[in-house]
This record gives C-alpha cells, structure tokens and sequence, in this order.
C-alpha cells in the first residue's frame, strides 16, 4: 500500500518529532484529513525515506513521528544534462518535470549564444523537481544548478563520457551506441531552439565532449532533453 508521500527540505536523523510546512500540513488535515496515527512517508530528496503517522494534526505546523528509516544509496551513475533555457518557459518546466521522474541526477541550464529567454525563477523550478520526484516515489532529488553561461560551462568532477547533441552537418555517433552504462558518470548538452553556434559546438570539441545525434528525426530541445536522458539511463 502506498502512504501519501511528502518533501522534507532537511532532515537530522535522530529527530524522531518533525513539524512540516505550512504547505505540506494544510494538505495532509484539510485535503487529505488525516488524523493522529495515521501513516505517511517523508524524503528529504538524500536518500532518506521515512516512515512516519500524524502525531499532532495541525493545519499549519502538523507534526508527525518517524517510525522507520530507510537510506537509499545513490545510483551508480551520475548522469547530468545540461541544457538551454528556453523561449516557452512552459517547455523548460516539462523538461525538468520529466527528467525527474526519468531519474537523472543533475541538471545545468545553460545559456548559449542563441538562448532567447534568460530569467530563471529558481525557487520555482526546484518546486517543480519536487514534486515530479514525489510523483515518481523516488528519494532522491535532481541536483538543480544555477544558469551559466555556455562559455563559461566547465562541467565539475571529470566526467567518464561527454556527449554533445547538435542537427548541424558533421561527424557524429549515435548516442544510444556511444554511451556507456558501466561508467560512473556522464553529462549531455542540448542547444536553445536554434541549436549551437559552430563556435559553441568547436569549443565542445576542444572540451573533448563527442557530437551525437538522438534519432532519425529533429526534435524540440525540450524533447531532446527527455529522448537523452532516457538513452543515458537505460543504456
């Protein structure tokens, strides 16, 4: 049986009495209206999963008791996808609600020579990370970065493959051949809607990232962003 399911931003183990949010306990008494001992489940987006029942039903601060603890180690692979902000700000947000659910551990979004749209509302963002890695039932939550500038990308951490996506003439490989799934980590580009700049692609070059293609077909960067991420995990 699945509990109803909520984010926790920080979480000390040993701390058996935790008060949630205002957010989180209006849903759980008015919504939900659960009622002391009743069961839900709580991540911090680190790997915890608690276990835990309503110990005071509260609308604005409930507070509820841990009654079991399970730590989910992180995956093997990281894998990270950096990737244009976009016009359609609506686009971007399915992206990332995707690739949560996808399971890929960090997100960098990027603002390339052509990238039309800069703002970025970060808060916002995150939220919607939390909520798809919710929806999933995951515990562990999408590293978000802050944007940068393309130019200034340099991808900590040493990654074991870099790939670089593009519709640009040229030599590429297919990313579902090249990748491989028994390195530790890898990290994907994806260009704004009217893709890199042969500056922007040369520069991966010299930055040893490999130029792929994703498919038969051109795609949204959006859709490029979740047809990537699914390659990389589950290759």
């Amino acid at each position: 049986m699945s509990f109803p399911y909520f984010y926790i931003p920080i979480y000390q183990p040993g701390h058996d009495l935790i008060t949630l949010d205002e957010a989180s306990s209006k849903h759980i008494v008015q919504v939900l209206r659960l009622k002391p001992g009743s069961p839900l489940q709580l991540t911090d987006g680190l790997g915890h999963l608690l276990t835990a029942v309503v110990e005071e039903d509260l609308k604005k601060k409930c507070m509820v008791r841990v009654k079991d603890i399970i730590n989910s180690p992180a995956g093997l692979r990281k894998i990270t996808i950096g990737i244009s902000l976009l016009k359609n700000t609506s686009r971007f947000e399915w992206f990332l609600e995707k690739a949560a659910e996808i399971g890929i551990s960090e997100i960098i979004p990027l603002i390339c020579e052509r990238t039309e749209k800069q703002q970025f509302r970060y808060e916002r963002m995150k939220s919607i990370l939390v909520s798809a890695m919710l929806q999933s039932r995951q515990s562990w939550l999408p590293l978000l970065q802050e944007p940068v500038s393309f130019a200034k990308l340099r991808p900590p951490g040493g990654f074991a493959q870099k790939f670089i996506a593009h519709c640009m003439e040229g030599p590429k490989v297919s990313l579902a051949d090249a990748a491989n799934g028994n390195t530790d980590s890898q990290i994907i580009l994806i260009g704004p809607e009217g893709d890199f700049t042969k500056q922007e692609l040369e520069a991966a070059t010299r930055d040893k990232f490999v130029a792929v293609e994703l498919g038969e077909t051109r795609l949204r960067a959006e859709t490029a962003g979740v047809v990537a991420a699914t390659l990389l995990k589950l290759c």
